[in-house]
């Protein structure tokens, strides 16, 4: 039977996929914007994303600049034929000298803030770093604009990061941050949320999916 012409397109939708595990993740080091490579695992992990994600019919895929978000994106690429535009308002929210400790390092010299961010409190990261208020702006903005370019039917793939994915899914939820950090739990490597567009604004059709490839449970730092 041939497609009926006057059939809707159906609605927009965005994936927004955290990238393949790294030493850093497995290793429980803080990275923030420290631009660190995929581990053996993570390659793994983003190669099985990759049919997972194209089964989802993407039309664009955009990619935070650093290389653990680009190289998930391009895996993906590479089964669904589609370029990698990548945007560094996706990258992961900054955490200042925070970037490269662990966390009993950190602990030993932040605790106050580590205890704010645990009562989801929104503390800036390690003095000179971000707060997800301003993670949330940054990301609110760079979806804003490639959002402009999808029509009716498309699907647009955001790889991103862990705490910058789950603020940009908040953001297009309309979900206060402490409230989203409350009820989505962290997005594990290789991992994702799709959201699908209806009339009254975005609604989350699945969080925390995945191909079912190896990895390791557990909440490491951004």
């Amino acid at each position: 039977m041939s497609p009926d012409p006057m059939a809707s397109p159906g609605p927009r939708r965005v994936v927004v996929l955290r990238h393949g595990e790294t030493d850093h993740n497995a290793g429980g080091v803080w990275q923030g914007q420290l631009d660190s490579t995929l581990s053996e695992r993570g390659v793994r992990q983003a190669e099985a994303a990759g049919p997972a994600i194209a089964a989802l019919n993407p039309t664009h895929l955009v990619s935070s600049d650093l290389t653990r978000a680009r190289s998930t994106a391009e895996a993906v690429s590479r089964v669904i034929g589609l370029p990698v535009e990548t945007d560094a308002r996706f990258r992961e929210i900054h955490v200042g000298a925070w970037q490269g400790l662990r966390t009993e390092e950190v602990r030993a010299g932040w605790a106050e803030v580590l205890d704010a961010l645990g009562r989801g409190e929104d503390a800036r990261r390690g003095d000179d770093g971000e707060t997800l208020a301003e993670v949330t702006a940054r990301f609110g903005e760079a979806l804003e604009e490639h959002l402009a370019d999808i029509g009716p039917g498309e699907c647009l793939v955001v790889a991103t990061h862990g705490a910058a994915g789950r603020a940009g899914v908040a953001w297009l939820l309309g979900l206060d941050q402490d409230v989203a950090w409350r009820v989505l739990a962290p997005l594990g490597n290789c991992h994702w949320a799709e959201l699908v567009e209806g009339r009254e604004g975005w609604r989350l059709h699945t969080w925390n999916a995945s191909s079912g490839a190896e990895s390791v449970p557990g909440t490491p730092p951004p």
